[in-house]
């Protein structure tokens, strides 16, 4: 997701700041074990200038205040006494952590049993009725056909009409243009629905990319240079109940499964990050460009973001907010 703290940051002045908060979107596990969450985007409201003092309220008492938690927010009577105890305020490096009262951190380790718990009701949830190669093909009366281009760094997609490349009346990806396929396939009720489109902006050179990430429909949505490897991913994703799969000549060649709903792992934080790390060098080594290639992807299918989304509907004009051919 966009992270624009640098510039939004002008508008916490000495009239705003007591009415300012922070949000972080989409913090992936990489984001959560090397940087931190709210505490990092603290840090990095310091480092550009912002007040210590005056950032840690906009992270503790305002927000509190904002969602009316009454007891949250301040160290006073009354409160829960859940704190974090610093080493260092400007570089807000926490030595330890109380959850009501307890010590339950110190010195960045957990001092109680993680793991261990079950998916609770939220296992085998993707369900997709089964199709075939048929439900991938792109006609086109023409030459020309809509395109998804990415903008780097931002959630935002710009909408184009590209020339694409026909072969017996069907579109297909023009890997020299960065023109790939995009597929949406609905996977919570078996519907059938398959939304075919292309994309620009990934930089594949050969292969596909999958995931059961897809806001905030959470379909299934994969791009590639081949109906063969975009099939070979999706079947892949619904074996393993979710998750990030990189496909390439037919076959897996990296994965990290999410099947908690498809979009959580059960497994320990640290494993996860080796996981992520796994698929996104495996993702690079088929050319992509973006640092970042799943979270891009998992945003292609947000219908109220402009300007020009992909759904297992169909593609989704959101300035005009009506399906498009």
């Amino acid at each position: 997701s966009e992270k624009n703290l640098e510039a939004l940051l002008p508008l916490v002045t000495d009239k705003t700041y007591k009415r300012c908060l922070f949000v972080v979107d989409d913090r992936s596990c990489v984001d959560l074990l090397r940087d931190g969450d709210i505490d990092a985007v603290v840090r990095k409201a310091i480092r550009l200038g912002l007040e210590p003092v005056r950032a840690i309220q906009m992270a503790t008492i305002n927000t509190a205040e904002h969602f009316r938690l009454g007891r949250l927010g301040a160290v006073a009577p009354g409160y829960l006494a859940n704190l974090l105890v610093l080493s260092d305020l400007s570089g807000i490096l926490v030595d330890s952590v109380y959850y009501h009262g307890r010590l339950v951190a110190s010195e960045g380790k957990p001092l109680f049993l993680t793991g261990g718990r079950g998916k609770g009701g939220l296992n085998d949830t993707v369900r997709i009725k089964p199709f075939g190669a048929e439900a991938l093909k792109l006609t086109v009366s023409g030459d020309t056909a809509h395109v998804i281009e990415i903008v780097p760094g931002q959630i935002i997609t710009r909408k184009r009409q590209e020339k694409v490349t026909v072969r017996d009346g069907l579109i297909i990806p023009d890997v020299e243009r960065d023109i790939l396929k995009l597929v949406v396939v609905e996977r919570h009720k078996a519907t059938g629905n398959v939304g075919v489109g292309l994309v620009t902006g990934f930089g594949l050179k050969r292969g596909t990319l999958a995931s059961s990430i897809a806001h905030d429909s959470h379909n299934i949505v994969a791009v590639g240079t081949s109906d063969e490897d975009i099939l070979t991913a999706i079947r892949e994703i619904e074996r393993l109940q979710g998750g990030l799969v990189v496909a390439d000549g037919g076959r897996i060649v990296a994965s990290l499964a999410l099947p908690v709903a498809g979009l959580l792992s059960d497994e320990p934080l640290e494993k996860v990050v080796s996981g992520l790390d796994n698929v996104e060098k495996a993702a690079a080594n088929l050319g992509t460009v973006l640092a970042s290639p799943f979270a891009t992807l998992s945003f292609v299918a947000l219908p109220v973001i402009p300007e020009l989304r992909l759904t297992d509907l169909g593609l989704v004009d959101v300035n005009e907010f009506r399906l498009i051919e």
